[in-house]
């Protein structure tokens, strides 16, 4: 149990000083000059730093993504240690190009690992191709049955793609949206975006044909100028959510310019920003020969987040992009805000941004900037 007293409280919004009061993992009270007496309590003086809701990543290749240079770049598993100094405290993981020897079951054991360590941790079924790499006989199996899969991932408008035909990608969406009805979920087709031209076209014919915009979600979106702006009409004409990405420079050539671009003109309510951690990013030529891999990093979004912030933009219309929006557009319960009743998983940043503590399920992972807590096989 722990009482955290005298911060700036940030629920993403902006609400003054006021004391946390965790109990049992969870928020028990915010108010302000808490007067509290439990046994085992621990009173927390965060007089001048910053609490905001832990961040979400909500595509994190965890079990490591690349292969496309062969088994040799095959990128690591993620560490535990890793998020918790990015201050992320749930992830969604996702699988790529590689569906020979980064198996769905693969990552539902990462997913299970890191819950267990202390974070909390979705993920979405299948990677790049068709038919679906499933841990069930269908869609709708794996929805219903494994409480951690959150929907669907497949590739769209990318050269590593199986060029899934209209029908084709409604009847996976139809699967998904059955599946989420009966399981109590949302139910999303989680859609890598790549460079070639049309993808939203496919989308809207979708859309217009009855399936609701709420279960696409598009990331990449800020790869190249063409997508941006097909992505954005998609946010202000058919009412979707778009989910950028921080690692990588994208069009821009700073995942920044992107995301304050998008809030401005777009909203901030519908978008969301996810670091494609332990992702390649491979460099192809003109003949499709890969020239050049680097990997995505898991503080991406605390670097994004810094850089909009130090640059100007008010921290509580950043902080929505990767806490109460995807949680709220993902339906994840207890997740995205400091609320009572809510996990208590939260940030506390000095007020130059700096991480100084990081509490998931009211644990503390990390303690005056030293992270105490680690993965099992860390050292």
């Amino acid at each position: 149990m722990y009482l955290l007293k005298n911060a700036l409280l940030y629920t993403p919004e902006k609400i003054g000083q006021r004391d946390l009061l965790i109990v049992g993992g969870v928020i028990a009270a915010i108010a302000e000059n808490l007067t509290v007496a439990l046994p085992g309590l621990e009173t927390v003086d965060a007089k001048g730093l910053l609490i905001t809701p832990g961040l979400i990543d909500q595509h994190i290749h965890v079990t490591g993504g690349g292969g496309e240079g062969g088994p040799v770049s095959r990128v690591p598993e993620i560490r535990l240690s890793e998020l918790v100094a990015s201050g992320t405290t749930t992830i969604v993981g996702v699988s790529g190009t590689d569906s020979v020897t980064r198996p769905i079951s693969a990552l539902l054991a990462k997913v299970r690992a890191l819950t267990k360590e202390g974070i909390s941790g979705w993920m979405y079924t299948s990677n790049y191709a068709l038919p679906p790499s499933l841990l069930s006989q269908s869609i709708r199996d794996d929805i219903f049955l494994v409480p951690e899969v959150l929907g669907v991932k497949i590739a769209h408008s990318d050269h590593r793609s199986s060029f899934p035909t209209l029908d084709e990608m409604m009847r996976i969406l139809s699967d998904i949206r059955v599946g989420g009805m009966i399981a109590g979920k949302v139910g999303v087709l989680h859609i890598h975006m790549g460079d070639l031209p049309g993808g939203f076209d496919v989308f809207n014919e979708i859309i217009d044909r009855g399936i609701p915009a709420k279960h696409f979600r598009p990331t990449h979106c800020s790869r190249n100028e063409r997508l941006f702006k097909e992505s954005l009409e998609f946010v202000k004409k058919r009412g979707g959510v778009i989910d950028l990405t921080s690692g990588g420079s994208g069009y821009a050539g700073s995942s920044a310019v992107a995301v304050k671009a998008a809030i401005e003109e777009a909203g901030g309510d519908k978008i969301t920003l996810s670091t494609d951690g332990g992702g390649s990013l491979p460099r192809f030529n003109a003949a499709g020969d890969m020239v050049g891999l680097g990997t995505g990093s898991p503080a991406a979004n605390l670097d994004v987040l810094r850089e909009l912030v130090k640059g100007g933009m008010p921290l509580e219309s950043v902080l929505p992009v990767i806490t109460a929006n995807p949680a709220h557009h993902l339906e994840l319960k207890g997740k995205g805000r400091l609320e009572a009743g809510m996990d208590a998983d939260l940030c506390v940043f000095t007020d130059d941004m700096n991480l100084r503590h990081v509490i998931a399920k009211g644990k503390f992972l990390m303690r005056d900037g030293e992270i105490i807590v680690k993965g099992t096989f860390e050292e």
